[in-house]
């Protein structure tokens, strides 16, 4: 019967007409005296720990918000020195989270002398506009971060204040973090806001901090073995939302050691298996592999979390949480292995199966669209023509929900690549996967298989992208297939006079790299990488093929130094 209804066509809507109805009951309810009552009794006596946020801190970023601008999520509101971001609109939506969020607070407190005071300012009046709930500001993707940022901001912001300021703050800090934890919103994040909570709670003082501490870590244990794999990767398979969770849990593990409180084992082997993940996903660059909803990040940033890894050099396994590394001298790979995740754990999943990035000395070479939820990026990011990867005519093997199943669930995944396999090869001197995929067997009977080969000794990869039929065609004989390797903004690219192999050129490297064919036809592209947030323009190799149904395709290609030609 389960089975059943997972395929029903209706699902996702007759899911959302549920779930909408519960949420208009449970908004009807927050809204009520006696919900904000109990939001705000126990009242908290006073602030207990200093919870330290490892993630860097942008002192401009502060001095900017000093002189009146915020420069948030790539837009601007100019509201002049001391005035109020609270009483105007924001330029955008992806801005209106930022600034609710309060990701910018150790900006302003670490921004000089005056930083603290007018840090506490822009609080208080965020809590005269938004002190009571609203749908938007208290909604768990912004309440969630700002919970967070306050407590490791309070005790800062508070150094200066009068008591009715400081107990205004840890009231308003209990209260969040409170209601934080009602937020029933499915497993999806459930781990981050039960350690926002937590962070908060120990940020608190007295008795009513103990007891909320207490309800927080509870939560955690509970929801971290379904968020963080044995093997350290996030349960949404980004790579950098495993890097964030991390964060969060060593700002967790410094507070409660100085409150007193041993950190429950639960916590301990998450911080453990999260930063064995980070070090696998931290490419030669120092920056994230860019996979699955996750962006790769500045090196600054991704050492940060990394800074209290052990000094000595600990090995980097093959594989993880579907992802696989091939490394020769010059070359980096990472190759998506694994389907993207499913149900509510797809919201920012995507349909890219089998997709590829490739370093070559230490430089991004062949990437993908780097699209995050924070890049606020068109969803058709999501999908295959956006990744290194192979499509076949228009279609795609997954897409984002839309409409309002899309308004209420989050814009999960839908028919994506469920079977995904794997097999990998090591041999002297050489290294390689056997990959493939069911997304086009459904609508073209044809199975994607790619293999990727680095000779060690050559310092060359090698690949094969091949269409193998394994089902009924239907009425079409032929579809049109493209091979496409996205490159980075850094990347030049220059078809040779042979219209098969291009040259390529990153930024900063005295030689570049060919990049060999057989296809039928070969092209150069517009393309776009999101890189800190922001769209920026590059480009695109399209190796171009005629797939017969019945029989299959193929395209190889080789991947080496230009001098060694």
């Amino acid at each position: 019967m389960a089975g059943t209804f997972a395929s029903f066509p209706g699902r996702n809507a007759a899911i959302a007409l549920g779930v909408a109805a519960r949420r208009q009951l449970v908004a009807e309810w927050r809204g009520t005296p006696l919900h904000r009552w109990s939001l705000a009794s126990p009242r908290p006596e006073g602030l207990g720990a200093t919870p330290r946020d490892l993630r860097p801190v942008d002192a401009e970023n502060g001095a900017r918000i000093l002189a009146g601008g915020f420069v948030l999520a790539g837009a601007t509101l100019t509201v002049g020195p001391r005035g109020d971001p609270w009483d105007r609109p924001s330029p955008d939506r992806a801005f209106a989270l930022a600034l609710h969020r309060m990701g910018w607070l150790k900006d302003v407190v670490a921004a000089g002398a005056p930083g603290p005071a007018e840090a506490l300012r822009l609080v208080l009046e965020w809590r005269r506009a938004f002190g009571r709930w609203n749908a938007f500001s208290w909604s768990p993707e912004v309440l969630e971060r700002r919970v967070f940022n306050l407590a490791c901001q309070a005790r800062a912001i508070c150094s200066r204040a009068s008591e009715a300021e400081t107990a205004d703050v840890a009231l308003d800090l209990a209260r969040q973090a409170r209601f934080l934890l009602q937020a029933a919103e499915g497993p999806v994040r459930a781990a981050e806001r039960a350690a926002a909570a937590a962070v908060a709670a120990a940020a608190l003082g007295g008795r009513p901090s103990e007891q909320l501490l207490a309800l927080a870590l509870q939560r955690l244990e509970r929801t971290l073995p379904l968020t963080v794999a044995p093997d350290g990767g996030h349960a949404s398979r980004s790579p950098q939302a495993a890097l964030e969770l991390l964060f969060d849990l060593l700002t967790l593990d410094d507070a409660l050691v100085q409150r007193g409180v041993a950190p429950p084992d639960e916590v301990m082997r998450a911080i453990d298996r999260l930063a064995g993940a980070v070090r696998f996903f931290t490419l030669a660059d120092g920056r994230l592999a860019a996979f699955q909803g996750g962006e790769e990040l500045q090196p600054a940033y991704v050492a940060a979390a990394r800074a209290r890894d052990e000094g000595e050099a600990r090995a980097i396994p093959a594989a993880r949480n579907g992802y696989h590394r091939l490394e020769a001298r010059s070359l980096q790979v990472v190759a998506d292995a694994a389907p993207p995740a499913a149900g509510p754990w797809s919201v920012a999943a995507c349909a890219q199966p089998l997709a590829m990035e490739v370093l070559v000395g230490g430089r991004r070479l062949i990437v993908g669209g780097g699209w995050s939820p924070d890049a606020q990026g068109p969803q058709a990011m999501r999908l295959v023509d956006a990744a290194s990867t192979v499509s076949v005519g228009d279609a795609s093997c997954g897409e984002p929900l839309r409409g309002f199943a899309a308004q209420v669930l989050g814009p999960r995944l839908t028919g994506a690549a469920d079977a995904v396999e794997a097999r990998r090869h090591e041999a002297p001197g050489a290294l390689w996967l056997e990959l493939a995929h069911d997304g086009w067997v459904k609508r073209f009977g044809l199975r994607h298989e790619r293999r990727l080969y680095i000779d060690v000794e050559a310092d060359e990869l090698r690949g094969e992208d091949r269409l193998t039929p394994v089902g009924r065609p239907g009425a079409r004989k032929f579809a049109p297939f493209m091979v496409r390797f996205h490159l980075h903004p850094q990347v030049h690219a220059l078809i040779a006079r042979d219209r098969k192999s291009v040259l390529l050129k990153p930024d900063g490297q005295e030689h570049g790299w060919w990049l060999r064919n057989d296809a039928l036809e070969v092209g150069l592209e517009p393309s776009v990488h999101y890189q800190d947030g922001q769209p920026r323009r590059s480009q695109q190799i399209v190796l171009r093929g005629q797939a017969r149904l019945e029989q299959g395709a193929r395209i190889r290609w080789k991947l080496s130094a230009a001098e060694s030609r």
